[in-house]
């Protein structure tokens, strides 16, 4: 697909790439992943963000140098071939409408903490965000990055001030011991924290000029969302509370109050903004693959925006069946969020892969930096790769057929 004009900027991206990473998961994610860790989660979020920092430069280098709707599916296409690019991208088709409900009902937390919601309408008020989803992807992605970075940038007022009133308050440690056998199972589950870094190069075309702002947007986007969760851990775990959201709890401890509120109002915001830039990406990924007709032709169909709304509203009928089914099977969240982590570490390690062909030699030593970085989560996420490695072996040998008959039909005389 041929890149689109749609004005984003360097710090437009920057706002769109830190409310991904934040959106959802920077008032819930620290506490999931201290009950998982104690204390050692400051090492695990220490860990994770010392290693994404290759990752993230190796994504920028190729978003910046092969800006394409397909994203990290183009990239390994271009390595390694046709049916490799797809399963990747087909992958990342069937992450994203599983990872968009616990997106939802992660965000839901927010409205419940704000309104304390019967549960008899969780449902309703969780199916409304699609219609939400609907209104904001119709026009394109370029019409919320500048509302996004004002979102970016009251998230960062808000926290710094917490750290600043933590700093100035005599409140004692209550740091418990660390078990080194729990550090790399939070790792895994805090890496949902960086599933966004890979929806950047499926929006690269749509920045005004990505060879000069993309890799400095997502670069000073992941320094700043590490920076922001290391201090969002550390405060939870040195400010005590019994509030079920601990975030609220420790706003009203060193803030006087109205932790619900103002939690409660970024959280929802955040996390609406982190589940549109999903959206927006599945829809670019949806559209370039109907073009090529790896998709039925029938999403092809495109806007005046450039948007497929075919596309749109198939994964909203989707996002909203898993919606039903999560409500009434009691879903963990945990295993939502650590299924569609081991998705998209196949994804990341399939455009370390890549990277090691397509960029010039200086950046072998950051690809296989990559390279082990998701090894260890792997290792990390042991068993809940189960749904990533089932769904990549159902698909690829589909694609590679699809690619036989596809071969075999151009090679048909006349």
């Amino acid at each position: 697909m041929q890149p689109t004009s749609s004005g984003i900027g360097r710090w437009q991206g920057v706002g769109l790439l830190v409310t991904t990473l934040l959106g959802t998961s920077v008032f819930i994610l620290p506490q999931l992943t201290i009950n998982m860790a104690g204390s050692g989660a400051l090492w695990a979020w220490g860990l994770l963000t010392l290693c994404i920092l290759p990752v993230a430069l190796v994504f920028a280098s190729l978003s910046s140098r092969f800006p394409h709707a397909a994203g990290p599916a183009y990239f390994v296409e271009k390595a390694f071939g046709p049916v490799a690019g797809r399963s990747v991208g087909i992958i990342f088709l069937l992450a994203v409408p599983l990872g968009t409900p616990a997106a939802i009902l992660i965000t839901y937390q927010f409205i419940d903490a704000l309104f304390a919601v019967p549960h008899s309408m969780a449902l309703v008020i969780q199916s409304s965000f699609l219609v939400l989803l609907y209104a904001l992807n119709c026009r394109g992605i370029h019409i919320s990055a500048t509302l996004q970075l004002g979102l970016t940038l009251s998230m960062l007022a808000v926290l710094a001030l917490m750290l600043g009133a933590r700093a100035l308050l005599d409140i004692p440690l209550l740091l418990t011991d660390v078990s080194g056998s729990t550090i790399l199972p939070a790792a895994g589950l805090a890496f949902w924290s960086f599933l966004g870094i890979e929806t950047m190069s499926h929006l690269a075309a749509d920045f005004r000029q990505p060879d000069k702002d993309l890799k400095p947007a997502i670069m000073i986007g992941v320094i700043l969302v590490g920076a922001i969760y290391l201090g969002c851990t550390w405060l939870i775990l040195t400010v005590p509370t019994s509030a079920p959201l601990a975030m609220v709890g420790v706003f009203d401890r060193l803030l006087g109050g109205a932790g619900a509120q103002i939690i409660g109002l970024l959280g929802l915001a955040g996390g609406i903004a982190a589940v549109n830039v999903y959206a927006a990406s599945l829809i670019r990924l949806a559209l370039s693959f109907a073009q090529e007709g790896v998709l039925p032709v029938w999403f092809s169909k495109h806007n005046r925006h450039g948007v497929s709304e075919r596309a749109l509203v198939t994964l909203l009928l989707v996002v909203a069946t898993i919606l039903v089914i999560t409500n009434q099977t009691q879903q963990d969240l945990e295993d939502l969020v650590s299924w569609v982590n081991g998705v998209f570490v196949i994804i990341y390690l399939a455009a370390m892969l890549s990277a090691y062909r397509l960029l010039p030699a200086r950046y072998h030593w950051l690809t296989t930096l990559g390279c082990l970085f998701c090894l260890m989560l792997i290792w990390g996420l042991g068993w809940k790769m189960a749904y990533a490695l089932g769904i990549l072996l159902i698909t690829a040998p589909l694609l590679w057929l699809q690619h036989q008959r596809k071969s075999k039909a151009g090679y048909t005389p006349g």
